[in-house]
């Protein structure tokens, strides 16, 4: 099922987010039900936030980035309960998106390299070192776990640049090819 994605404005985005207990009900429906809402937004990770759960879990699947991205080779995940350990000092910068924020980009600068431990759909647990844009791609949807979306990152200047864009998200002008709720809606 495709579920509505929460644009920017919306209280969930910056909300406390709960860990998942092992009964959680309906659980791998969600999970499912995330992945189908993100890939009918071609985006490449959704984070429980985003479709209004104030919940610690988040899917990946990077895999059509991986001819620009071979660390994206097979990177498709879903994390329940992640926590990130270690982040390296290197920093990287580049241009990011989010389904939350539609037509807005802006560069970012995120660790280079993180490990990460995080439950699966079975409550496996799992420690995972992530290079590149692996590691861009779960640190963006870590953020939202954490109560944060990527204009955090930008610089005030680049934040006033573009207020006018963020007006809009809140206001519900903006035109998206999925489905989404907006403040108030």
């Amino acid at each position: 099922m495709i579920l509505p994605i929460y644009l920017y404005g919306q209280p969930v985005l910056r909300g406390d987010n709960e860990e998942i207990p092992a009964d959680y009900p309906n659980l791998k429906e969600l999970v499912a039900n995330m992945f189908d809402t993100m890939y009918n937004a071609d985006g490449v990770g959704l984070a429980a936030p985003q479709v209004g759960l104030s919940i610690r879990l988040l899917v990946i699947d990077a895999d059509i980035l991986s001819d620009d991205f071979p660390e994206c080779k097979d990177f498709k995940r879903a994390m329940i309960n992640p926590r990130i350990t270690e982040r390296s000092e290197e920093q990287v910068s580049m241009d990011e998106g989010c389904l939350s924020f539609p037509g807005l980009h802006e560069k970012v600068s995120r660790a280079k390299s993180i490990r990460i431990t995080y439950l699966d759909e079975e409550f496996v647990s799992h420690e995972e070192e992530l290079h590149g844009f692996a590691a861009r791609v779960a640190q963006h949807e870590y953020e939202h776990l954490e109560g944060g979306v990527f204009i955090d990152n930008i610089s005030p200047i680049r934040k006033q640049l573009s207020k006018g864009k963020l007006n809009n998200i809140i206001k519900g002008t903006v035109r998206c090819a999925y489905r989404t709720k907006v403040v108030g809606k």
